[in-house]
């Protein structure tokens, strides 16, 4: 798959600003539209103050977050900006994944408790709803270039090899790729790395298999410390079901690397 329509969300947050950074210049790798989507949730109403919208704060961070998107992707063939003007909870997250629908990739921010003026579940709700990849960005750290050095999570799961597929034209000419499959038989883990490796080799790209034998707890801790062991720049991961790891109930693991997440993550359902 290429990517030719991608879609960012942007809000009145600084870590916008490194979302956009990355969208643009995958937009411009791959020759792709890139399609701006400003969206956040309306501000607490004060008692006995009437509601009006778009309130004046909303106006001026949309305004803004224009001027700001139009700035950094001058000269960027098919950039596009758009105001889903919807401030309830429920409206942002129904327009954002209806949105997402018609791109090939949704660049989007990892929740940030700090700064939330975006609801809670939005990066989980388009993963799980849109039917289209997520690249999550972390709400703390640069990340000007990804997929140089990816680390797949797999174990033969539909998601994680949706997640595969999806992440090949981020990976095209990585340096290596680490496949990295847990087991509690060493030649299981092997076996399921195998097919992987062969896909990939297919596609061109150089990958090696690791092996993680594992029990029934800190699953998702050993993936992240294996990340920053192996100093990959993105990991990809199927979200969801089990992630693959039958040792992890179903959605946990998900939650848990959009919470601790070190680098970008690269997920499908």
């Amino acid at each position: 798959m290429s990517l030719k329509n991608l879609m960012v969300h942007l809000d009145q947050t600084e870590r916008t600003a490194a979302r956009l950074q990355l969208a643009v210049k995958l937009a411009r790798s791959h020759g792709a539209r890139l399609l701006g989507v400003f969206a956040q949730k309306a501000p607490a109403q004060q008692v006995g103050v009437v509601a009006t919208w778009p309130s004046a704060a909303y106006v001026e961070a949309r305004d803004e977050s224009r001027r700001q998107f139009e700035q950094v992707t001058a000269g960027l063939d098919g950039a596009e900006w758009h105001d889903i003007n919807r401030g309830s909870e429920a409206e942002v997250l129904r327009q954002v994944v209806n949105i997402a629908r018609y791109a090939d990739l949704v660049i989007l921010g990892q929740h940030d408790e700090r700064n939330a003026v975006t609801p809670e579940d939005l990066v989980l709700e388009v993963i799980l709803d849109s039917g289209r990849p997520v690249l999550v960005v972390p709400y703390a750290g640069e990340f000007t270039d990804i997929g140089r050095h990816p680390l797949v999570a797999w174990n033969d799961a539909r998601e994680a090899a949706h997640a595969l597929n999806d992440a090949l034209p981020l990976i095209q000419g990585c340096d290596e790729a680490i496949v990295l499959s847990f087991a509690t038989r060493r030649e299981d883990g092997d076996a399921s790395c195998a097919g992987v490796i062969r896909h990939l080799a297919a596609h061109g790209v150089r990958a090696r298999p690791e092996v993680m034998l594992v029990q029934d707890f800190g699953i998702m801790d050993m993936l992240l410390n294996r990340v920053t062991d192996r100093g990959a720049d993105l990991l990809v991961m199927g979200a969801h079901g089990h992630i693959g790891f039958p040792f992890v109930s179903r959605g946990a693991g998900t939650r848990y690397i959009l919470r601790h997440m070190i680098v970008p993550v690269l997920m499908a359902s």
